[in-house]
């Protein structure tokens, strides 16, 4: 294992954070590989099965409209950007793969990038990982909020370094639904498929996105609806980008359940 040099480890995820945050990736956090290792479920996603040398995690986010602001000014400074099949995954891509490894490799770290939009191949757990890295808690919705953005976060990558870093975020042990009165999420859903107790009925969505398209066309009205960070929403454009992006999966999920079962 190489030594960083003149460069002290907190000074090194310091250093990545500011060049994340340029790019809108403003929710940085490292967490060791033990602990999520320990946390999430199956064996094929843990840290340890990805690389064998990996002692921490470097969880990289988004929360609120700073990142699609920076993938905007992107893609108007790279024409036809837009056009490519997966944009903002791709401009995720860009900013991780040349600049913030730039930052690490300044202090001879090189390490293994996963990402959540990565199919086929190893993938961690990015749901497991935020909460384990204090990014981020868990909500009724079926999505992850934060102390400050509410649901309107993201995860966008991580790093898996052989250097024992870990700093938690503002989130570790959030937990705002138990006790939140308003409830305006529940109300806000147009199908009923948010549950107080049970959380999101997976089946009742994409029942409703599918044959009723065009009424969540724009945004997840629930998500539109929690209490949390209503400053930090997506712009429309945004909203209506993740909508339409993940509306294949959802067809692709509610074909199995419209599905008759196979004798024999």
């Amino acid at each position: 294992m190489h030594s960083p040099g003149s460069t002290g480890l907190d000074e090194l995820l310091a250093a990545v954070r500011r060049t994340a945050a340029v790019a809108g990736l403003n929710l940085v956090a490292a967490v060791a590989a033990e602990r999520y290792d320990a946390a999430v479920a199956r064996d094929a996603q843990r840290a340890s099965s990805i690389s064998e040398r990996a002692r921490s995690i470097i969880v990289l986010g988004n929360g609120g409209r700073d990142f699609w602001t920076a993938f905007r000014r992107h893609a108007d400074a790279h024409p036809g950007w837009l056009e490519r099949e997966h944009p903002l995954d791709d401009f995720t891509r860009a900013v991780v793969e040349g600049d913030v490894l730039a930052t690490l490799r300044t202090a001879d770290v090189d390490p293994v990038v996963t990402y959540p939009f990565a199919t086929p191949g190893p993938r961690l757990d990015f749901v497991t990982l935020g909460r384990s890295a204090g990014l981020v808690g868990p909500s009724i919705l079926g999505v992850a909020v934060h102390p400050t953005f509410g649901p309107w976060v993201a995860f966008r990558a991580a790093l898996l370094v052989d250097r024992a870093i870990e700093l938690d975020g503002d989130a570790l042990g959030f937990d705002p639904c138990p006790a939140c009165r308003a409830k305006s999420c529940i109300v806000a859903c147009p199908t009923g498929a948010v549950h107080d107790l049970e959380g999101w009925e997976v089946p009742a969505c994409a029942r409703h996105r599918v044959e009723e398209p065009e009424s969540c066309a724009s945004r997840c009205h629930a998500r539109a609806g929690c209490v949390l960070g209503p400053e930090h929403r997506y712009s429309d454009e945004e909203l209506a980008y993740h909508q339409r992006r993940a509306l294949p999966a959802m067809q692709a999920y509610h074909a199995t359940l419209a599905s008759p079962p196979r004798s024999g």
